[in-house]
Formats: C-alpha cells, structure tokens, sequence
C-alpha cells in the first residue's frame, strides 16, 4: 500500500506465466545416461538437441534444455545404410539414438532438406512435436492395418496436411 496519496492504493504483482517461446525445453536426464552437447535425444517425450553435455551415474538424475525448434539442422546421426535423399521423410530410432527412413514403431521427426553427403551428414527441418493424432498412429503403428484403423492411410493424410500448410513441410 502506498502512504501519502489522496486514494489508498494497493499494488498487486502479476507475473507473466510464459517462461519461454517454445523453442526448447528443460527435461530430466534419466540415471546412467551420458548426454553429449549437441546431439539430437528423446527425453521426457521430446526430440530435439542436448544444449549440453550431461552424465549421470547410479542414482543421479540432471535437468538438461532440449532445443526442439522447428528449424533445419545438420547431423550424422544416421543409419548410413538409408538412402537419406532431399525430401525424404525420416523417423528417430529410439533404440538407437538416430534418424532412420523406417517408419514402423519410430517417432516422426522431419523431412530431409540436403541429402547424405560423402561424411554421411544430412540437413532437416525438424517436425513439431507430435501431436494427438500423430501420436497415436505412431503408437499403433505396429502394423499398417492399425494406422489404417486410425487415420486411413497415414502418409497420405500427412501429404494433405503439408499441402493444405496445416503442418510444415
């Protein structure tokens, strides 16, 4: 309150909520994990880069930011023996921490920009993180009849959807 005035006053504090715009997010490496800075990770339901390195041992957990803005990035972390040719749609093997062109019980992760060079190096364009829908056929995606059962025919459906601008391409 302010002492003084012709009117009491009272001033309340309003914070603003946002913490960010989205373009990363802080997750929790897991124990016995090793993280290296710049290297793509799924973590806590997110694909995107480590900002940093972490290592955790037995017992031990690390907050770590994940860039995970919708922009093009430059990796090796590959299956070399993909193809990885400009415009292809590849997936994140969680298994084995790379980018794959398989998409059965893989995430969605983006679209090739600059095909495999001689060092086995891509360019791509992040997707956004998944939404329902998505979600969903990538959970049931075990076998093409359960994609079909919940969206039809699935690369199809994310065809019209870049082509309408409704996701990016």
């Amino acid at each position: 309150m302010y002492q003084g005035q012709p009117v009491p006053t009272t001033v309340h504090q309003s914070t603003d909520p946002k913490v960010s715009n989205g373009r990363a997010v802080q997750v929790t490496v897991p124990q016995n994990t090793t993280i290296s800075a710049g290297k793509f990770y799924l973590i806590g339901g997110f694909l995107g880069a480590a900002m940093r390195s972490v290592t955790t041992g037995a017992g031990e957990t690390a907050e770590l930011v994940l860039n995970i803005e919708q922009a093009e990035y430059e990796t090796d972390q590959i299956l070399t023996t993909d193809a990885m040719a400009g415009g292809a749609d590849i997936y994140w093997d969680a298994a084995n921490n790379r980018f794959t062109q398989a998409a059965p019980g893989n995430r969605y992760a983006g679209r090739v920009t600059l095909a495999k060079d001689a060092n086995n190096v891509i360019r791509f364009k992040l997707a956004d993180q998944p939404g329902a829908l998505r979600q969903a056929a990538a959970q049931a995606n075990s076998t093409a009849g359960d994609v079909a059962a919940i969206v039809g025919d699935f690369n199809a459906l994310l065809a019209k959807l870049r082509t309408a601008g409704i996701i990016a391409s």
